[in-house]
């Protein structure tokens, strides 16, 4: 759809706050923003080709109508969006924690909601959010929908994801390496001598990356095929990684082996159920989890698993976007805060 009256495509956002506004929209439909205003609040009263051209403008420009009446878009709201697939993950309560704690001291408030792991479901909390004009946002991860991204770059505001790094992130990120981390639990597991290998994992696509990055590792230098036990679907639980490893127990493997799991919670189960087998641990299996959990020191026997550290990924998130914010440092597009293995028994 070309641009209305010989509008360049530099013209398009509201010069003063770099935001796609309704009229921007209009311009690009050819029609007035009292059209635009019209359509959004009743499609009814508008034709069916102005509509369709006024929501192909709004698709490609990635306009998201105004939730707050009367609201200016240069006006300041004072509030964080911060959304993270789930409230109650200790993983994101924690870092939720420290962050919030750090933008409460600098005047602002935190709108939190739970996105779940469903790319599309995201999206649409993105669109919810943006509509109420926060002043940032802090997402989970950075693989999001085309129209996730679109939306977030039109709306010209800060955005930090967490959790996780890449070399192009919407605006910036504070996180560690995902496959990096999984490449180190394997050479750990490598160096403690043990000779076969399997995984069990949730399906997000983060821990997703994980197995593949551990089983390319360890496949790669010992020359023999990793299980994998993978739960497609639902939260990772004590039950679900006692399944898996009763699962894995079906197939013939020699003593001597180690199970990477994708968090400290199926770990936890494989420990459970390895005990109720009779299974000496490490000395049968032995089990490596991820997140190091509060109780991954307490589980019997005590739980080796790759460390996180949540308070300064919430606060490293936190310093970034205020910086963003206050326009007077350039922050680090890219803040790296790394990751240990810390050993315990069960390795």
């Amino acid at each position: 759809m070309a641009l209305q009256n010989g509008e360049t495509g530099t013209k398009k956002r509201n010069r003063a706050s770099g935001r796609v506004t309704m009229a921007d929209v209009g311009r690009l439909a050819g029609v007035s923003q009292v059209t635009v205003s019209r359509a959004l609040s009743d499609p009814s009263i508008v034709s069916p080709e102005t509509l369709q051209r006024i929501q192909a403008a709004i698709s490609q420009t990635g306009f998201v109508p105004n939730a707050v009446a009367g609201a200016l878009a240069s006006r300041k709201s004072n509030l964080i969006s911060a959304l993270v697939p789930s409230v109650t993950n200790i993983v994101y309560a924690s870092l939720l924690h420290s962050f919030s704690k750090i933008m409460r001291e600098r005047g602002y408030q935190l709108m939190v909601a739970e996105t779940g792991f469903d790319p599309a479901e995201e999206e649409a909390v993105i669109a919810t959010h943006l509509s109420r004009r926060p002043d940032a946002m802090m997402l989970v991860g950075v693989h999001h929908t085309a129209g996730a991204r679109r939306m977030l770059l039109s709306a010209s505001i800060p955005v930090v994801e967490v959790w996780d790094i890449t070399d192009t992130p919407i605006d910036c990120c504070v996180g560690f390496s995902q496959t990096g981390a999984a490449s180190a639990a394997a050479d750990f597991a490598l160096a403690r001598g043990y000779v076969w290998a399997a995984t069990v994992t949730a399906g997000d696509e983060r821990a997703i990356r994980r197995r593949d990055a551990f089983i390319r590792r360890f496949e790669s230098l010992t020359a023999t095929n990793v299980s994998c036990i993978d739960f497609v679907d639902g939260p990772a639980t004590l039950g679900r990684g006692r399944e898996a490893l009763a699962e894995l127990l079906k197939q013939p493997c020699p003593h001597g082996g180690v199970v990477f799991c994708s968090s400290d919670q199926f770990a936890q189960g494989v420990l459970v159920e390895a005990k109720a087998r009779g299974l000496g641990v490490p000395a049968d299996v032995a089990v490596i989890g991820f997140g190091d959990q509060e109780f991954a020191a307490y589980t019997d026997p005590p739980l080796t698993s790759v460390r996180v550290d949540r308070d300064q990924l919430g606060q490293a998130a936190a310093d970034s976007i205020l910086a963003r914010l206050s326009e007077t440092t350039s922050p680090s597009h890219v803040v790296d805060i790394g990751f240990k293995i810390i050993a315990r028994e069960s390795t």
